[in-house]
């Protein structure tokens, strides 16, 4: 059984406070939300390698996929149905403050059709909405 209850006053030292906004700042996640179109007739089937990465095009640093909702990892493959749209959703490591933009890229070994977004301008949300046709 569930009860609701109203949202509980928090005191928190304000030193304190300072230094987990700037940890949580530094540690945050990217998320992508993805729409899938399958325009043709016939079933499809989607996965995501676990090898998918953000790349900073300002810097070296590398983002690393944590967590995928609605698609399979790598090799199992999620079946689509003729003309559905599916949705699905991937989260990476933070990107560094420094950054302005970033790449997409899935990468596979002996795979076609492996998606890549060279460049997505960044938000202060850290949220994106992808469309994949």
């Amino acid at each position: 059984m569930a009860t609701v209850i109203t949202k509980p006053k928090v005191t928190i030292d304000p030193k304190i406070f300072r230094e987990i906004q700037s940890k949580t700042q530094e540690m945050g996640q990217v998320v992508l939300h993805f729409l899938l179109q399958n325009n043709s007739a016939h079933p499809s089937g989607i996965r995501i390698w676990p090898s998918t990465y953000l790349y900073d095009l300002n810097s070296s640093h590398v983002s690393e996929l944590v967590h995928a909702e609605n698609i399979t990892l790598y090799p199992t493959w999620q079946s689509i149905g003729p003309f559905t749209k599916t949705y699905f959703s991937l989260y990476f490591s933070g990107l560094p403050r420094s950054c302005s933009a970033f790449q997409f890229e899935e990468c596979c070994t002996n795979q076609a059709g492996a998606w890549s977004v060279k460049r997505i301008d960044r938000n202060n949300s850290d949220v994106y909405f992808l469309q994949i046709s």
